[in-house]
C-alpha cells in the first residue's frame, strides 16, 4: 500500500463540528502534482526572451515593411488568380516553451492538399520514402503553378513576419515544428523548446529540403547549444545566399 502523507488544515472554532481537522493526500497524487509543478516551473524558464534580441527583430521588421506590404499584397492577388482557395495557409507549430501558435504563410499547394497526400503516397512508393526521409517532395503535384514559384524563391515565408511581430518567432532560429513532427523529432524536442523559432535558421542555409529529417535536428540542436549574436548575424548574411541560389526549395 502507498505510504500516505498528512497535511492539517486550519479549521474555524464555528466549524470544528462540521469540518475534520486532517485530510489524507495520497503519495502517488502529491508525485504527480509536483512534478506537474516542475515542469510548469521548467516552461516558465524557457519561455523567457532576450530582451535584446526581441529589439532586433521587431526594429528590422518594421524598418522593411514599406517594402514587404505591397510585396506580400501582389503575392495574395496573384495566387487568388492561378488557383480556388485563400491566399493565406495557417498551420499550428509548437514554439518556445513547448507552446503552440499558428504559423502563417503563403499558400502554395491546392485547398484539398492535405487530404491529397495519402492518396498520392500511398500510390506512389518512391515519393513515400522521399516524404518519410525529408518530410517533403522535390516533385509534389499539389503544389500550384504560383506556389512552386514562392517556394523556389522562398517568398512563400513572407506572411511570417507577422508571427515576428506578435513574438511567436524570431527572425533567426530553428524551423517552427509542426505538430505532426514531434514523434519525428525525437528527444530533441525538449532542447528545441529553450528557444523561439526563426523565419531563417541554420537548417535552411546549409541545404534545407535536401537534407535528411535528422540532419535538420543535428543542426537545430548544434544552433540552441552555440547560438550567440555572431552566429545569428552569420545566418542572416548566408540567408541572402541560400534564397538566392534556390537550393532545397521545393
Amino acid at each position: 500500500m502507498a505510504e500516505a502523507i498528512s497535511t492539517r488544515l486550519p479549521v474555524r472554532p464555528e466549524a470544528a463540528v462540521d469540518a475534520p481537522s486532517r485530510v489524507t493526500v495520497d503519495d502517488a497524487v502529491a508525485q504527480r502534482f509536483l512534478r506537474t509543478h516542475d515542469r510548469r516551473e521548467k516552461r516558465t524558464l524557457a519561455s523567457r526572451v532576450d530582451p535584446a534580441k526581441r529589439t532586433f527583430d521587431v526594429a528590422a521588421v518594421l524598418v522593411t515593411a514599406p517594402v514587404l506590404l505591397p510585396a506580400m499584397a501582389l503575392i495574395a492577388v496573384l495566387i487568388r488568380l492561378d488557383s480556388k482557395g485563400p491566399a493565406l495557409f495557417y498551420q499550428r507549430r509548437y514554439g518556445r516553451g513547448g507552446r503552440k501558435f499558428t504559423l502563417i504563410k503563403f499558400r502554395t499547394m491546392d485547398a484539398d492538399a492535405h487530404e491529397a497526400l495519402a492518396d498520392h503516397l500511398d500510390a506512389n512508393t518512391q515519393h513515400a520514402f522521399e516524404w518519410a526521409e525529408r518530410r517533403k517532395l522535390r516533385d509534389d503535384p499539389r503544389v500550384t503553378r504560383v506556389g512552386r514559384l514562392l517556394r523556389r524563391t522562398s517568398l512563400d515565408e513572407l506572411p511570417q513576419v507577422f508571427n515576428v511581430l506578435r513574438g511567436d518567432m524570431s527572425l533567426v532560429g530553428p524551423r517552427p515544428l509542426p505538430l505532426s513532427e514531434r514523434r519525428t523529432y525525437g528527444k530533441a524536442f525538449a532542447l528545441y523548446c529553450r528557444v523561439t523559432p526563426g523565419l531563417t535558421g541554420l537548417w535552411q542555409v546549409s541545404g534545407r529540403s535536401d537534407l535528411p529529417y535528422a540532419k535538420r535536428v543535428e543542426l537545430d540542436t548544434f544552433y540552441i547549444r552555440q547560438r550567440s549574436w555572431r552566429l545569428d548575424g552569420s545566418i542572416l548574411r548566408r540567408t541572402v545566399g541560400a534564397v538566392w541560389s534556390k537550393r532545397g526549395a521545393y
